[in-house]
């Protein structure tokens, strides 16, 4: 029996579904499924965990942004 590897992956982050990532021949094309991640729509990834690292890495970007004007009052 063969194992076969799957051509696409969702990729979620805190519940959300970030974007999908597809298998080409140079790697893995990131395309976003929200507005937050539209800075790596289109991006080439080596692997599928590198795409999931910049995806949580925008994702924990935003957060920090989000709070900071709360914590300079």
């Amino acid at each position: 029996m063969s194992q076969s590897q799957s051509n696409a992956y969702i990729i979620e982050i805190h519940d959300r579904a970030a974007g999908i990532i597809t298998r080409d021949e140079r790697g893995f094309r990131f395309f976003s499924s929200e507005r937050l991640f539209d800075s790596l729509e289109g991006r080439q990834f080596r692997s599928a965990r590198e795409a999931e690292r910049a995806a949580r890495a925008v994702f924990s970007e935003r957060s920090r942004r989000a709070i900071s004007p709360f914590l300079t009052n």
